[in-house]
């Protein structure tokens, strides 16, 4: 072998070798591009902030026009059906509170009408024993105040003459089983005491009779006048006392069974004063009025300068305290729906859940949970109609009966259909369970804004729908044309001072009953 093959021989064996690194170099290099590649976190889609059935392929904007959220696969697969989980800054943006579930006792207020009376223990009613004529009144009118022993009018009656006369001649025989039969008889026919001791003195006879008043107070009534002809049964005049007055307000039928005698009452009048009068049930009525379906619950006041006056309409308030310890959660926390209720609860790390609910007694600021909820745990109390609605999407529960979700396995079978739309309150007629409302357009329909009243779902809890209010109604439409309110949602302070929404651009057509839009992605 030459030197000339022997340099080509090496030459060749390092050109080799070369290769071979740098090949195996290559490769390692691939295999690690490939690693970083996977291992980089790739966003599965885009929801909107506000919305997060709203999905996206793509960063973008929101129809209400905030940055579109990245899902991540992490983000996606939840721990158990139905949690989501919400960054920090969403958190924020949409205005997340909770609130703890807590052992307490439900409390009530129960506000109604009511109408001042002249207490009736103390009323009393005139009424002459003998037939005879007035030959003189010594009140004039209805309300005239009168006080124990005063004058109230003077008759004459052939009846009382002889009665009289009877005394005289039982007084001259000096029979004393006569004379006590004929006091006796006097007595009876309400001439005084003192009237028949006159008698018995002066030895005379009075033509006119006159009858003083047994108590003192006002003249209620007054059905006679100077020259009347009155007989035994005839109403004369009523005397009523205002030193302490009856108050009777009308109970809806549903709260008679909270209300017993001790209970604290306070009343308030519409006389532009800030005035208000403490009192006490005295005492519940045994049956209800048929007209109105409405109990009467009968409370008394003091009144000792008289600024009660009877027939005055007042605003009454009963003052109702639980007698045993409940689970308590806040009104604002729960979702009612016409087939279930339900709340947001707080896992922790960001994560929520929607849970189903049964309810009890709603008191003034918190509802009773008989099941779903143990005292300690964290509820959502703003924003979570957002949270409800992500959660639905994969739910453990079944928020709808069989035949319900048969009937809703494709949109064209389904026989209701139901819209989302902003209105304002005009009236509450909860025993009719009928709202007055002014809406905006429903473009479904072809509705223009309108002034309505619409009928409202049984179960639909109105307690706290005021006058003035500006919420947002769910408003179905049934087979045969008929249109009832099936969901309310009442914005709470912290939504309302958010920036206003162009609601607008949201598409209402497919709304579940939280309110959120059901778009289908455009992955």
């Amino acid at each position: 072998m030459n030197n000339k093959s022997l340099v080509s021989i090496i030459i060749a064996g390092l050109v080799g070798a070369i290769l071979g690194v740098t090949a195996m170099v290559l490769i390692n290099g691939s295999n690690d591009l490939t690693e970083q590649t996977s291992s980089k976190k790739e966003p599965l889609y885009w929801v909107a902030p506000m919305d997060a059935n709203y999905r996206r392929d793509k960063p973008g904007k929101s129809p209400m026009g905030m940055d579109l959220v990245p899902v991540y696969e992490e983000d996606a697969g939840q721990d158990s059906p139905g949690t989501v989980k919400i960054s920090s800054a969403v958190e924020n943006n949409i205005s997340v509170r909770t609130d703890e579930v807590k052992e307490g006792y439900i409390s009530h207020e129960i506000d109604t009408v009511g109408y001042v009376q002249f207490d009736e223990d103390k009323l009393i009613h005139i009424h002459p024993r003998v037939e005879g004529w007035i030959e003189k009144l010594h009140v004039k009118a209805a309300g005239n105040p009168v006080n124990k022993g005063q004058p109230l009018y003077e008759l004459y009656s052939p009846q009382l003459v002889n009665a009289q006369e009877e005394l005289l001649l039982a007084l001259k025989r000096n029979n004393r089983d006569l004379i006590r039969a004929s006091e006796n008889r006097l007595g009876a026919l309400q001439l005084s005491e003192s009237v028949i001791n006159e008698i018995k003195t002066k030895g005379t006879i009075r033509q006119n009779v006159v009858f003083h008043a047994p108590t003192d107070g006002f003249i209620n009534e007054l059905e006679i006048r100077e020259g009347f002809f009155v007989k035994p049964g005839t109403t004369m005049m009523s005397i009523g006392a205002l030193d302490e007055v009856w108050v009777e307000a009308e109970i809806f039928e549903r709260q008679i069974g909270l209300l017993e005698p001790g209970l604290t009452v306070t009343m308030t009048l519409d006389t532009g004063t800030k005035d208000s009068w403490q009192g006490e049930v005295d005492y519940v009525y045994p049956t209800l009025n048929a007209s109105n379906r409405t109990g009467r619950v009968r409370i008394r006041f003091d009144n000792p300068d008289y600024a009660l006056k009877p027939n005055m309409f007042s605003n009454v308030t009963i003052h109702v305290n639980g007698k045993k310890q409940v689970t308590l959660a806040p009104h604002e926390a729960v979702i009612r729906t016409e087939k279930q209720d339900r709340v947001v609860l707080a896992v922790g790390d960001g994560k929520f859940k929607s849970v189903a609910v049964t309810l009890g007694e709603f008191g003034q600021d918190y509802v009773e949970v008989i099941d779903g909820l143990n005292a300690g745990d964290r509820i959502v109390t703003s924003a979570q109609f957002l949270i409800d609605s992500e959660s639905s999407k994969n739910s453990d529960f079944k928020r709808m009966s069989q035949s319900d979700q048969s009937n809703d396995a494709t949109e064209d079978e389904t026989d209701e259909e139901s819209v989302w739309v902003e209105a304002t309150i005009n009236s509450v007629m909860a025993h009719h369970n009928m709202l007055n409302v002014s809406h905006g357009p429903v473009k479904e329909w072809g509705w223009p804004s309108m002034t309505m009243d619409l009928d409202t779902a049984e179960n639909l809890d109105l307690s706290s729908v005021k006058k003035g209010m500006t919420v947002h109604i769910q408003i179905t439409k049934y087979p045969d044309n008929s249109y009832l309110i099936t969901e309310i949602h009442i914005p709470d302070q912290s939504e309302e001072e958010q920036p206003e929404m162009d609601h607008s651009s949201m598409d209402h057509s497919n709304m579940d009953h939280s309110g959120m839009n059901h778009e289908e992605s455009d992955q």
